[in-house]
């Protein structure tokens, strides 16, 4: 009776060496051909868990939570500063599929700093940002610009409360001159105040008031007039 030779129960050793070289699960540091290494967890050969990622070229670091090859999730992402060869922190926050979204904080080289909402790498929602100067915005973005409702705090003490289009003060706002006493109630248009009216507000307590006192302006409607000014411009809004 001829014998008869039985295949082989496992697979071939190439099979094997390929399964294996799959990186899965928690890793040692893996080095990339472009030199930028990453250690953490992986799964179907995919950075995905919590990992640290160094990028050669910049010599900058993230680290915090992966989702299949991208950032996504919490995590830290620093800089090299070349001069001093330490490390600075960019951005602390929320990712998704590799960008800036959700909530997070941004640390801008100028000493700015940015905490809030992000959509797609770009500031958008509410967010509060610390300008160098002092000055400090706080309200709705859209696209990195100031969009909706908000606050802007003028460093001298100045402030603007009201609307915002596409990073300029427009649509119906207040702008307290604290350091001259008055306050300026009205319709905006591309940063510019268009009709409204300015009053004395804080006089006694500023700083550098106006020498002459605003005169009271004495009509039978002045809400009539402010609405005939306006209508030149509400088409738009």
């Amino acid at each position: 009776m001829p014998f008869l030779k039985r295949p082989p129960t496992s697979p071939p050793l190439s099979t094997l060496l390929d399964i294996k070289s799959q990186k899965c699960g928690l890793r040692h540091t893996v080095f990339s051909a472009s030199g930028n290494e990453y250690t953490g967890e992986w799964q179907n050969n995919k950075k995905h868990g919590k990992g640290n990622q160094v990028w050669k070229k910049s010599g900058a670091i993230y680290n915090g939570e992966w989702k299949f090859g991208k950032r996504d999730g919490y995590g830290t992402y620093s800089i090299l500063l070349p001069e001093s060869k330490k490390y600075v922190k960019k951005y602390c926050g929320e990712w998704t599929d590799g960008k800036k979204h959700g909530y997070g904080t941004y640390f801008y080289k100028n000493s700015s700093v940015y905490e809030g909402e992000w959509s797609e790498d770009q500031r958008s929602g509410w967010g509060r940002i610390y300008y160098a100067n002092g000055d400090i915005y706080e309200g709705k973005w859209l696209r990195d610009k100031n969009h909706g409702e908000g606050i802007f705090i003028f460093s001298n003490g100045n402030r603007y409360e009201g609307s915002w289009r596409e990073g300029k003060k427009d649509g119906r706002g207040k702008f307290y001159y604290c350091d001259k006493g008055q306050l300026y109630e009205g319709l905006w248009v591309d940063g510019v105040p268009k009709c409204g009216t300015l009053s004395d507000f804080g006089r006694d307590g500023a700083p550098m008031p106006a020498k002459y006192q605003i005169p009271k302006v004495h009509l039978i409607d002045t809400q009539l007039v402010l609405r005939e000014a306006e209508s030149a411009y509400l088409g738009r809004f």
